[in-house]
C-alpha cells in the first residue's frame, strides 16, 4: 500500500524534533531535523519538490517515524547521532569531522602547550579546530617564539635536572629547572591564551605597558624580552597574506558543484590569521545542490566542533534554512552565530580564496581519478582479463621470527584505497614462521563468507609473495570453490628493489612470471596496493606484539606464585631485572630451584 501522507500529517505535532523516512524493506532512507515537525515533513509531500532526487526518495517511503524534542538544538544533536549510526541512503555525509586538530593548554602549575587531536574535554583549554596539523604546529612555533611556553610531556618535565635545547635557542623559559617564577610563567600563559583567542591588540597593549614599567625600574633585560615579544606579534600580523586587523575568529564555508563533483571547502581564520583550508567531498550527495551540501556540513560539523564568532558562506542557503541552522548553532554555542555572505573587501577575498581552492581540489580529484582509471585499464590489459577491474584485494603476512603473526587484507575500490573495508587476521594454530600456512588461513577466513553467498568478491586478488604463497592462497580458494577469481602474486626481485617485481600466476593458469617495465602504470598501481598491505600488516603486527609482551609480566610466569613473585621483585627490582638475570642468579632465590629458573628464563626470552 502507498504511504497515506494526509492521515499521517494530520496527526503530526508542531514541536521541534527529528523525522526518519523508512522504506518498504525497513531501511532508513533519510533523517532530518525540524523546528516544526508538521511544517517540515509536510514540505516533502507537495506537488513540486525541490529536486528529482528528493522526489525519488519520497516515492520509496513506506512510513515516517518522528521523535519530538524540547529544543531545536536537541533535534540537531539527535539528527547527527542518527545519521552517523544509520548512514541513510539520501543523507549527505561528511565522515572525517573528528580528524581536525587543536592546540591545547593544560592546567598544570606550569601549563604545557601542545598538539591535540580528538574530542576536547574539560581537563584542559583547547583552541581550534584548525584545518591541518601544519596550521597547529606553525601556531605552536609562533607561540614558543613569543611566549616561551614548555611543550615537553609531563614525564620529561618532572625529571629534568638541566634545561633542554629549547631553552638554549630561546623557545622555552626553563620552568622545569626553576629559571622562571610561577607568576611570570602564568602571565606568559595568559598572553598566549589571549593570542589564541584573537586578542592580539590587547596582548600588544599589555606588553607595551609591561615593557615601560620594566624600563622605569631599570630592568632592561626584562624590557628587552617584552620588546622582542611585541616585535614578534607585529611580524605575525604583517606576514599574513590575507588578514583582519580586528583579530576575529571566522570560518569560511563554500560549496562548489562542477565537473561532476561536489566539494565543500572549509577555511579558518583565527585571531585574524588565515590558517588555510580543507576540501571535503561528501558521500550520498547524488544530485544535491551546493547549498544542500553546505547546509548539511554546517549541521554536522558544528555539532562536534565549537563554532567561531561568525560564519561566511557561499552560496547562501534559503533564508529559512539559514535561520534554522543559525538558531541551532546559537543554542549549542550559548551565543549568536551569524551566518552570512561576505560583505567587506577582506571577507570577499577570503571567500574567493576558498572558492578557488575548492575548484582546484575538484580538478585534482578528477585528474587523480582519470589517472587511476588509466592504471586499471593498463592492469587489465597486461593480465589479459576479459572484464574491467574495479576492486582489488591484497594480502600480506607480518611477524617477527614467527611471533604474533598478523595477516592484512587491504582493499582498492572506487579508484582509491577503501580503508573501511580493510581487515586484519591474527593467525592462530600454525607452526610459528610458516608463511604459507598463514596465507592459506587468511585467504580462507576472508572468503569463507563469499563462498556462502555473503559479501562482495574482488575482481583481482594480489598476494604479496612468490610461488609458495600464491600456491597456498590458490589452494584455499580451491577448497572454497572460488578458483574463478583472478589472482596474481607480487614477488620481489633479486635485489628486492621497487621496479624489479615479478607477477606470479597460479600454477593452474600456466603462464610464466611476468616482468613489467619499472615505469609501467599497471606496476605502479600494484606497488601502491602492495605497499599499503605491507604497512597495514606491520602496524597490526607491532600492536599485537606489544600487547603480548605487555602481558608477559611476573604474574604470567610458570610456577611463580605470590611468595616467589615477591622474592623476585625484592632481589631484582621488577620484570626488567628478572629478564636480565641469568639462570644461575634466578636459581639462587629461595624457593626457586634450577628447573624452575630455566622455565622462567625461557618464558622471558
Amino acid at each position: 500500500m502507498a504511504f497515506d501522507s494526509k492521515s499521517f500529517l494530520a496527526s503530526l505535532t508542531e514541536l521541534p524534533g527529528v523525522y526518519r523516512m523508512i522504506g518498504a524493506d525497513g531501511a532508513v532512507l533519510y533523517v532530518g531535523k525540524a523546528k516544526n515537525l508538521k511544517k517540515r515533513v509536510s514540505s516533502y509531500f507537495r506537488d513540486n519538490l525541490s529536486s528529482p532526487r528528493i522526489a525519488h526518495m519520497v516515492s520509496q517511503i513506506d512510513h515516517v517515524e518522528t521523535t519530538a524534542t524540547r529544543t531545536e538544538a536537541e533535534a540537531l544533536l539527535l539528527e547527527n547521532n542518527l545519521i552517523k549510526s544509520l548512514a541513510p541512503r539520501y543523507n549527505i555525509l561528511f565522515r572525517d569531522d573528528k580528524s581536525y586538530p587543536y592546540i591545547v593548554l593544560t592546567r598544570d602549575k606550569f601549563p604545557r602547550l601542545g598538539f591535540y587531536r580528538g574530542n576536547p574535554d574539560r581537563k584542559a583549554d583547547y583552541y581550534g579546530p584548525y584545518p591541518s596539523s601544519w596550521a597547529v604546529r606553525d601556531s605552536i612555533h609562533l607561540l614558543q617564539k613569543m611566549f616561551r611556553l614548555r611543550t615537553c610531556e609531563d614525564s620529561v618535565f618532572a625529571n629534568r635536572s638541566r634545561p633542554c635545547l629549547l631553552y638554549q635557542i630561546k623557545r622555552c623559559s626553563g620552568p622545569c629547572v626553576g629559571y622562571i617564577a610561577p607568576d611570570d610563567y602564568a602571565a606568559d600563559v595568559q598572553y598566549a591564551a589571549m593570542f589564541l583567542a584573537g586578542k592580539q591588540q590587547e596582548v600588544i597593549k599589555r606588553l607595551n605597558t609591561a615593557m615601560e614599567k620594566a624600563a622605569e625600574k631599570l630592568a632592561f633585560e626584562l624590557a628587552a624580552i617584552y620588546r622582542d615579544q611585541i616585535q614578534s606579534l607585529h611580524q605575525v600580523q604583517e606576514k599574513q597574506f590575507v588578514s583582519s586587523s580586528k583579530g576575529e575568529d571566522v570560518d569560511i564555508v563554500v560549496a562548489v558543484r562542477e565537473a561532476g563533483q561536489l566539494c565543500v571547502n572549509l577555511a579558518m581564520v583565527r585571531g585574524g590569521r588565515h590558517l588555510g583550508d580543507r576540501p571535503l567531498f561528501p558521500s550520498n550527495a547524488g544530485d544535491s545542490t551546493a547549498a544542500d551540501a553546505l547546509t548539511a556540513f554546517l549541521r554536522q560539523h558544528y555539532e562536534l566542533h565549537p563554532a567561531p564568532g561568525r560564519l561566511l558562506v557561499s552560496p547562501l542557503p534559503e533564508s529559512e534554512e539559514v535561520e534554522e541552522t543559525a538558531a541551532s548553532l546559537a543554542e549549542l554555542a550559548g551565543r549568536p552565530v551569524p551566518i552570512a555572505e561576505a560583505r567587506t573587501l577582506t571577507q570577499k577575498a577570503w571567500v574567493e580564496m576558498a572558492l578557488q581552492n575548492a575548484r582546484l581540489a575538484i580538478l585534482a580529484r578528477n585528474q587523480a581519478s582519470a589517472q587511476q582509471e588509466q592504471r586499471l585499464a593498463a592492469l587489465q590489459e597486461v593480465l589479459q582479463l576479459a572484464e574491467p577491474i574495479a576492486r582489488i584485494e591484497c594480502f600480506d603476512i607480518s611477524h617477527t621470527m614467527g611471533e604474533s603473526a598478523v595477516a592484512s587484507c587491504v582493499v582498492y575500490d572506487g579508484n582509491k584505497m577503501s580503508k573501511r573495508d580493510y581487515r586484519r587476521f591474527n593467525i592462530r594454530d600454525i607452526t610459528p614462521g610458516d608463511d604459507y600456512a598463514a596465507m592459506r588461513q587468511a585467504v580462507t577466513r576472508r572468503y569463507d563468507g563469499v563462498a556462502s553467498g555473503e559479501g562482495r568478491a574482488p575482481d583481482l586478488i594480489l598476494i604479496d609473495g612468490g610461488k609458495g604463497q600464491v600456491a597456498s592462497a590458490w589452494a584455499a580458494l580451491a577448497e572454497l570453490g572460488l578458483t574463478h577469481l583472478n589472482m596474481i602474486g607480487v614477488a620481489k626481485g633479486e635485489e628486492r628493489k621497487p621496479g624489479l617485481e615479478s607477477l606470479i600466476f597460479p600454477e593452474a593458469d600456466g603462464r610464466p612470471p611476468l616482468n613489467l617495465k619499472n615505469d609501467h602504470p599497471a606496476l605502479h598501481l600494484i606497488q601502491e596496493v602492495r605497499d599499503e598491505a605491507h604497512r597495514f600488516a606491520i602496524t597490526g603486527h607491532r600492536g599485537q606484539r606489544a600487547k603480548s609482551r605487555k602481558t608477559s609480566t611476573l604474574e604470567s610466569l610458570p610456577g611463580v606464585g605470590p611468595a616467589r613473585r615477591k622474592a623476585l621483585i625484592a632481589r631484582f627490582g621488577g620484570l626488567a631485572g628478572v629478564r636480565e638475570a641469568s639462570i644461575d642468579q634466578l636459581a639462587e632465590i629461595p624457593g626457586i630451584g634450577r628447573e624452575l629458573a630455566e622455565k622462567i628464563h625461557s618464558a622471558l626470552h
